[in-house]
């Protein structure tokens, strides 16, 4: 009687850590993809237009391009001012200053722009990303939950178990101290 118990127990106990086993391994299965997404993320090619829309972005956003023009703009208008005759290129309204600077930046607009639409991409690729983590996080939880709810059912089965057992004792314990008083 008692090697069926044990071996049923046995039995029980390996069934559990099978189950236990198999939650594990549907886990690994389902994180691989995440971790192979995050860990070789597709790689950016660049056009040779966005890495001159990159670098005219980086320059133009900086303050070595704001320093740098209103140099070379303080320098046009001493020289202009300052010139004499036929060395004034460009004389007092600074028409085509202006015209330049209105080029500048009806170009620079443009690719500023198309900069900025890349770095949306970014951005969206990074959004992905923190899903995909946020998403692994999530399936972990989950793992854990499945394996905290195995580990109390299996808990609760036994608690069931051994409270029947004892019950089983407790008769039999009453059932001698029955025989042992109608003796008496």
């Amino acid at each position: 009687m008692e090697n069926k118990e044990i071996d049923q127990l046995l039995s029980d106990e390996n069934e559990h850590l099978d189950k236990l086993h198999k939650i594990v391994k549907e886990t690994i299965a389902a994180e691989d993809l995440i971790i192979h997404n995050l860990s070789h993320p597709p790689l950016e090619i660049l056009s040779p237009g966005q890495k001159i829309s990159d670098k005219v972005a980086r320059f133009g956003g900086s303050w070595k391009f704001i320093i740098l023009f209103g140099v070379i703009l303080t320098l046009w208008i001493i020289f202009n001012v300052v010139a004499v005759g036929h060395y004034k290129f460009d004389p007092y309204p600074f028409i085509l200053m202006n015209l330049i600077l209105s080029c500048i930046a009806a170009l620079q607009a443009p690719v500023i722009m198309m900069s900025q639409n890349r770095q949306e991409e970014k951005d969206r690729m990074r959004s992905e990303n923190d899903y995909l983590i946020n998403l692994k996080a999530e399936m972990q939880i989950r793992s854990l939950n499945q394996k905290m709810d195995l580990l109390l059912e299996e808990q609760i089965k036994t608690l069931f178990e051994t409270q029947e057992k004892q019950f089983t004792l407790l008769k039999d314990i009453n059932l001698k101290l029955d025989n042992l008083y109608n003796k008496a």
